[in-house]
């Protein structure tokens, strides 16, 4: 009885004749200043009273108490009786995760005895100590599988020592050495889960199936085998769809239409689209490999949604030189079946209309802006050259934006000066280029796709005229509603897209010579003096650029590197660690370097010379960026390895800029990308 402690209304009610004496006492003093006669009865009457009130308590004090608990006993009982039949299971556990108490329904579920008084971890492993410490907040939530059930374990932290305020309806508070309890709630979600993950498997996908290369596949074969090739390629591909019940619509001869449930999509994924290496076995009298694209859509706001994503992933396959398969889900791009090698197109008749479209673009824009990506390197300068030729036909007012002049550009850049006859501003930086620059303004990038790799990526965003010449792959970043986009993942360099332009710009571009040898040089380089990605086409402009006036000697003798490019070059080579065997990974340090990252590309291509070497890379910290140049010869896909690094390339030469990371994190990321592709199957040794 001596534990019980009274509360709320019940206190204030028992202590209310207390309170009126003190009352009483201080209406007394008051008497006895008036008519002490009158004090002293008034004293007398008070003294009566408190032994009433005192005799009184002291009488009832007992009984008070038992009813009181008695009250609280019941009033505790059913309170009990109704969470131990309540049909949501429910426990009570210590701040440790101790089970204290279970009503039946949770006993029923766990199957545990209503007396278990070991961790709810031997129950759930989901919910551990830690769990329970580190959660926020009194309320939080665990996701628990038991019994090939799936529940929402909702728990509430209930901290007694801190609960002082007491509601009016509290009655007793008894004293306990346990200060915090957790209740905890089990939702079954089973089958909220299951219908939530029906819905997402039967989510319609859009999808789009490109032959890469009919034309050039059926202008091969006899006229008499073109049907029975088309009735093949149509029967692979409808067979392999309706496999996983697809809807399958030929839209025009060489384009399909395909309608997919979300589930089957992952049924795809995992076979890794088999009908893109499958379909290249198809022969009827080609000689030829048929080659297939595909895009897909899904998770959109809606079925228009869908599509549009669909033809948004089919376009980034088709500017990734095609022969893979790209999904694009929302915001997320995935990419399948690009081991592949580019295939060159014969026909000119692409690189005429962009000519074409060029040269009417150019004709209604007074100011040109002509720009490559971040350190500028010689396809980059050669093809800002050769578009600065085709706007000077036109008499434009054009400018090349470039912020930094590397030593292998240098000797190119001199060429370029007043008493040779251009102009002083021919040459700007990123902030005189947006000083000048306003909506009208028509700003070329070249040599990248991707905004944030431009020399001033702010330009991007201030022109509402964009053009866009390169020749790598076609990555998650693009430039949004260019007026005009010729990626060419096959060309050997931006160099060689641009002398293909130039020839059909109009009836004769004027090349000075130092301008042709500036356009060759971008060729030269990417090409490795054409030892490297080179087609009939490279010869094909390379031979243009000769009658224009290039010279081979002078173009090899602007290229030269100094001593000092060459020992770091070499250095490079010498320090590179050979990884499981087939893989050369090497650090270049800048030091006084002033073109570490031509140097790093340069090593990346000598190290290919070491008998075994499948693959190179080499990391260059430069101006607080972290940059990768890696290089195969024809087994290794690199540009598989550096899009997980966040950068892109092609087959046999790729690379990537990193920020906010060490040298070494990189070449950490570096093997173990190696590592998980070698263990998925996507490099095989």
């Amino acid at each position: 009885m001596e534990e019980v402690k009274y509360a709320g209304k019940l206190k204030r009610y028992l202590q209310a004749p207390i309170y009126m004496i003190g009352f009483f006492v201080i209406g007394n003093a008051v008497m006895y200043f008036y008519n002490v006669k009158y004090g002293v009865v008034t004293s007398a009457a008070i003294a009566l009273y408190f032994l009433l009130v005192f005799e009184g308590y002291r009488y009832c004090n007992n009984k008070i108490n038992e009813e009181i608990l008695d009250f609280a006993a019941h009033y505790g009982m059913v309170q009990k009786k109704l969470l131990d039949d309540m049909m949501i299971p429910y426990a009570l556990m210590d701040d440790g995760g101790k089970l204290l108490w279970m009503n039946q329904e949770f006993a029923v579920i766990t199957g545990k005895d209503r007396h278990y008084r070991k961790s709810i971890t031997s129950i759930f492993q989901e919910i551990t100590r830690e769990s329970l410490h580190r959660s926020e907040g009194d309320e939080f939530c665990v996701k628990v599988n038991f019994n090939d059930r799936i529940y929402t374990a909702g728990m509430r932290r209930m901290n007694f020592a801190e609960n002082t305020n007491m509601s009016d309806n509290e009655i007793v508070m008894v004293a306990d050495e346990m200060n915090t309890l957790i209740a905890l709630f089990l939702f079954d979600e089973t089958e909220l889960e299951y219908y939530k993950e029906e819905n997402e498997n039967q989510k319609l996908v859009a999808g789009l199936v490109y032959i890469d290369n009919y034309e050039e596949v059926f202008d091969s074969i006899e006229e008499v085998k073109k049907s029975l090739l088309t009735a093949i390629i149509d029967r692979k591909i409808n067979k392999y769809f309706q496999n996983v019940n697809a809807i399958v619509r030929k839209l025009d001869r060489d384009k399909f239409f395909v309608v997919i449930q979300q589930s089957h999509l992952k049924t795809l994924e995992k076979d890794k689209f088999s009908i893109l290496e499958e379909i290249k076995s198809t022969k009827a009298g080609n000689e030829l490999e048929i080659t297939l694209s595909m895009g897909f859509g899904a998770n959109g706001d809606s079925y228009a949604q869908n599509a549009e994503f669909a033809r948004a992933a089919i376009d980034l396959a088709l500017g990734r030189g095609g022969s893979q398969a790209v999904i694009k889900d929302g915001e997320d791009v995935s990419y399948y079946g690009i081991r592949g090698k580019e295939i060159e197109k014969n026909t000119r008749v692409k690189a005429r209309m962009k000519a074409q479209a060029l040269r009417e673009i150019m004709e209604t824009r007074e100011d040109i802006i002509i720009m490559g990506h971040s350190i500028a390197d010689v396809d980059s300068f050669g093809a800002a050259i050769g578009l600065y030729c085709a706007a000077r036909e036109l008499g434009k007012n054009v400018r090349i934006v470039l912020n930094t002049v590397t030593t292998s550009l240098k000797p190119l850049v001199e060429s370029f000066t007043e008493q040779n006859g251009y102009a002083p501003d021919m040459f700007i930086d990123s902030e005189t280029a947006l000083e000048t620059a306003d909506a009208r303004t028509l700003v070329i990038l070249v040599d990248t796709n991707r905004p944030s790799y431009a020399d001033c990526p702010e330009l991007l965003e201030r022109s509402d005229s964009v053009v866009v010449f390169d020749h790598h792959r076609h990555g998650n970043e693009q430039v949004q509603g260019p007026l005009l986009s010729y990626i060419e993942p096959y060309a050997s360099s931006t160099c060689e897209m641009i002398a293909e332009v130039l020839q059909y710009f109009s009836d004769k571009v004027d090349l000075r010579p130092n301008e042709a040898d500036s356009v060759y040089a971008g060729i030269l380089i990417d090409t490795n003096n054409f030892m490297t990605k080179t087609g009939v086409r490279t010869f094909e402009a390379a031979a243009y650029l000769r009658r224009c006036g290039a010279e081979v000697t002078r173009v090899r003798k602007l290229l030269r590197e100094d001593m000092g490019a060459y020992k770091a070059r070499a250095e490079v080579v010498r320090n590179a660690e050979v990884y499981r065997g087939f893989f050369a990974i090497s650090i270049f340090e800048a030091g006084e370097i002033e073109s570490p990252t031509v140097v790093g590309a340069k090593a990346a291509n000598e190290l290919l010379n070491i008998v075994g070497i499948k693959a190179s890379f080499v990391i260059t910290e430069y101006q607080n960026k972290i940059y990768i140049s890696s290089r195969s010869i024809d087994e290794i896909d690199v540009q598989v390895i550096m899009e997980r690094l966040g950068g892109g390339g092609h087959l046999n030469v790729a690379g990537a800029q990193i920020e906010n990371s060490s040298v070494e994190e990189v070449k950490n990321r570096i093997k173990e990308i190696l590592d998980t592709l070698l263990e998925e199957g996507e490099i095989k040794l």
